[in-house]
């Protein structure tokens, strides 16, 4: 097997193992309820991205297929520091919103190998199947995802998670631009 699909077998058997699996944490839902069905309907894409460059992030964006609800951007060459990478993408995010890439209905989410550890998340008992870090790059439409987090908001989902980690300037970004789209969509 190449790197490349032991790191795609990683990433579905972290999935499976730990962001399907129901959590107290998150009021007995799933850290990421809608991943066993968009996994089973075949609807993630996983990409690498090689270099320095942002050019693979942006090809992302551009060429965006609603075939998926997920595409997953392996970034083998991420920022090293985590405030640029985080940074990056609050850019990026605020780029499509002023339809840059002409798409203003897509959202960037990042995991940094130096991100904050979250106990919620990060099973002790799952084991990687390669030892390199890499960083992730979710790329989602914004719509699907802020309503589907208005609903599991409703359900208690992010109570606890909110308490202990400080995800609201996130949530928050996520939310002004989903609002900023909806408002330009009443104008049309």
């Amino acid at each position: 097997m190449t790197v490349e699909e032991i790191i795609r077998q990683e990433i579905r058997d972290w999935s499976a193992n730990v962001l399907e699996e129901p959590s107290d944490f998150f009021s007995g839902l799933p850290p990421c309820p809608y991943a066993k069905r968009a996994w089973s309907e075949k609807k993630v894409l996983i990409s690498f991205k090689r270099d320095s460059h942002e050019d693979d992030i942006v090809y992302s964006i551009l060429k965006f297929s609603d075939d998926y609800d997920l595409h997953i951007i392996v970034d083998l060459a991420f920022e090293e520091d985590l405030e640029g990478f985080e940074q990056s993408l609050y850019e990026l995010n605020e780029f499509i919103s002023e339809g840059v890439f002409g798409d203003k209905n897509l959202w960037l989410m990042g995991f940094h190998p130096n991100d904050v550890h979250n106990d919620v998340i990060e099973d002790q008992s799952f084991t990687p199947l390669v030892e390199m870090q890499y960083a992730l790059i979710f790329v989602q439409r914004l719509t699907k995802l802020q309503e589907a987090a208005d609903k599991l908001k409703a359900k208690g989902y992010y109570e606890q998670y909110l308490q202990e980690y400080d995800a609201s300037h996130l949530f928050q970004q996520r939310q002004n631009l989903y609002n900023r789209l909806m408002e330009s969509k009443k104008w049309r």
